[in-house]
């Protein structure tokens, strides 16, 4: 049976496990960032993760305006789940000799959800029409290719699929979500991006095989406690705010496109950044971090905190004083985290976040006080 309306939507069984094939998604973008941090190595990774995410966005946004108990949309959700799990393993030789696998592996997942779920509507211009017809045959095209033909091929197809709602958001305007599934929806990635977080900080600890030195231990905390900051600044203050711009919304589109569509493909790759520099914090705690393992810590957190000043705004028009304020302290905070060991600056980021959410707290229950 379904649930009553006046419940909403729920979370279905079938969509929890169409996301684990994303988690193994994150972790193989996570790790192919790990070997190559450098500028070129994060274009690359933004290169692969734009269609994956897409895919998950676009099956998402669709799941939630139809009847998951039903067993084609069952059938066609696990379609894009093994289309998902392809392009998952192909992405640590996407650039080689899996690109190919990739490409066509995103074209699937399009073309096979779109026949399910739109079959004879296709024909009308809408962003699974147009990955269908022209990015996913852009991607395959773009496979064929070596070097920066590829890169700047896949990079066009994942940026004309983004302005897709952009474009078309006359044409989509009039759609209907249900606020709470699809922000529980978009919480449930930033979950998984954080659940590589954790993985980052156990996994150097369980294969070195040496005895656990204090100071590793102390990074590993100070690495789950910046995991359990980042979730608070998430869960605690802004997810039930997403919920209830998409409810009152006059347009819901308006909120979709922005804050879940647009400003969460900057928070999750933003934990991703941050995944990886815990990694390399807790594998080397009393060595000094490089540039780049600072830079995706701490720009990773910075642009994490500063993507709410742009999601608060496009939901409620007002800026995120608290955030944008915290984002500009830790960019600040490299000139003293580059001199410090690994150990030192994770422990600095850390209380920044801590001290955030802090203040944050205190806010909110003066106002509710007042």
């Amino acid at each position: 049976m379904t649930e009553p309306e006046a419940e909403g939507k729920r979370v279905s069984w079938a969509e929890l496990f169409f996301d684990l094939v994303f988690v193994f998604a994150i972790t193989q973008l996570a790790a192919l960032l790990h070997r190559d941090h450098g500028w070129g190595g994060v274009g690359a990774t933004v290169v692969l993760f734009l269609p994956i995410y897409w895919v998950w966005v676009g099956t998402t946004m669709q799941a939630n305006r139809r009847d998951l108990d039903r067993p084609t949309e069952r059938i066609a959700i696990f379609f894009v789940a093994l289309c998902g799990l392809v392009m998952a393993f192909a992405v640590p030789h996407a650039y080689d000799n899996r690109g190919p696998l990739f490409a066509a592996a995103y074209w699937a997942a399009r073309l096979g959800y779109g026949v399910f779920a739109f079959r004879g509507q296709l024909r009308y211009v809408q962003p699974f029409s147009v990955s269908i017809a022209f990015t996913g045959p852009l991607l395959v095209v773009g496979a064929l290719f070596d070097g920066p033909a590829r890169e700047i091929l896949w990079l066009a197809g994942a940026l004309i699929d983004l302005a897709m709602p952009s474009l078309l958001r006359r044409r989509l305007a009039s759609m209907h979500f249900d606020a709470g599934h699809l922000t529980e929806r978009f919480g449930l990635f930033v979950l998984i991006a954080l659940g590589e977080s954790v993985v980052a900080v156990g996994a150097p600890v369980a294969n070195s095989g040496e005895p656990v030195g204090v100071a590793t231990l102390c990074a590993a905390i100070a690495a789950f406690l910046l995991c359990c900051a980042l979730w608070w600044v998430y869960f605690h203050f802004a997810n039930d705010a997403m919920r209830h711009a998409l409810t009152v919304a006059p347009v819901q589109l308006t909120i979709t496109r922005h804050v879940l569509s647009y400003g969460h493909v900057v928070f999750i790759a933003a934990i991703v950044a941050i995944a990886v520099g815990m990694e390399e914090t807790v594998a080397a705690p009393t060595h000094r971090l490089g540039w780049a393992y600072l830079g995706l810590l701490y720009g990773g957190t910075a642009m994490f905190l500063a993507t709410f000043g742009y999601t608060r705004w496009m939901m409620f028009h007002l800026v995120s004083t608290t955030r944008l304020a915290a984002a500009a302290a830790v960019l600040a905070l490299l000139s003293v985290a580059w001199a410090l060991p690994a150990l030192g600056a994770i422990l600095l980021l850390a209380a920044a976040l801590v001290v955030l959410n802090a203040v944050e707290l205190a806010r909110v229950r003066r106002a509710a006080r007042a």
